[in-house]
């Protein structure tokens, strides 16, 4: 690899993870983003005043501190539709080959949420919708998030997570999922064994941007009574192959 590519613009960096901190934070102000992130508090005014003036952030005039800004909302929204239109087609095409529900999902704080999902006629009705949101922990589109993310992002999250249990399943020591998330990483594909919903497997693999950050994830989620031995070999197969087909057309790769 060129090693130009992996050099980067300290200022841009720092504007980044600032941005970055809301993921935690609802609202912060300039002396909370300092000690955050450890930088001068002139150096923290003035990457905040920009991303400010810019409407990345939007100061609250009540408590003086800074949000997350519409603008950034907005083009959130542009990605997901950009998102939502290249995946589409794949879901319909894991449905065509394993007659199981599909879905597109991306993170939305502690859950997923989940932007599209194509049904299969004769698939066990599953309890998902557009718009609904699911946790991260006990999902396999979830787990398949956390496990590509950034580990200091990861640490964040998992230290705001509570494991509750829905199934006798379900992971609910930290440890226990670190170590899952470790295989998953490993593998590149992630599994619900009836961790949510008995009688429910599912299998998810993340999409991923040219940082190797996850974007979002599809699945395949199905009975269990259908959905084991070579039928998964074959499912998690067809979604690695399908996430990295995604981030290509998405620019990414």
């Amino acid at each position: 690899m060129d090693n130009n590519s992996e050099k980067t613009i300290q200022s841009v960096d720092r504007a980044i993870k600032i941005i970055r901190c809301f993921d935690t934070f609802e609202e912060l102000g300039i002396t909370e983003i300092s000690k955050l992130l450890n930088l001068h508090k002139s150096t923290t005014f003035g990457i905040v005043s920009t991303l400010s003036a810019n409407g990345i952030l939007e100061k609250n005039e009540n408590t003086g501190k800074y949000k997350l800004g519409l603008e950034l909302y907005r083009l959130g929204t542009k990605v997901n539709l950009s998102l939502r239109g290249i995946t589409l087609p794949y879901l319909e095409r894991l449905v065509e080959m394993y007659e199981e529900t599909a879905n597109l999902v991306v993170l939305q704080d502690l859950s997923v949420v989940y932007l599209e999902k194509v049904e299969s006629s004769h698939s066990m009705r599953i309890s998902t919708s557009v718009g609904g949101r699911k946790p991260l922990y006990c999902t396999a589109v979830g787990k398949a998030i956390l496990a590509f993310l950034p580990p200091d992002e990861l640490e964040r999250k998992l230290d705001k997570m509570k494991l509750v249990k829905f199934t006798d399943n379900t992971i609910t020591g930290k440890e226990d999922l670190k170590k899952a998330l470790n295989e998953i990483r490993k593998r590149g594909y992630a599994e619900d064994n009836e961790e949510m919903e008995i009688g429910l497997h599912c299998i998810a693999a993340p999409i991923l941007n040219q940082y190797s950050y996850p974007i979002g994830a599809i699945s395949v989620s199905g009975p269990i009574s259908r959905m084991n031995g070579e039928v998964d070999i074959n499912i998690s197969r067809t979604l690695v192959e399908f996430t990295m087909e995604i981030s290509k057309k998405l620019g990414y790769f």
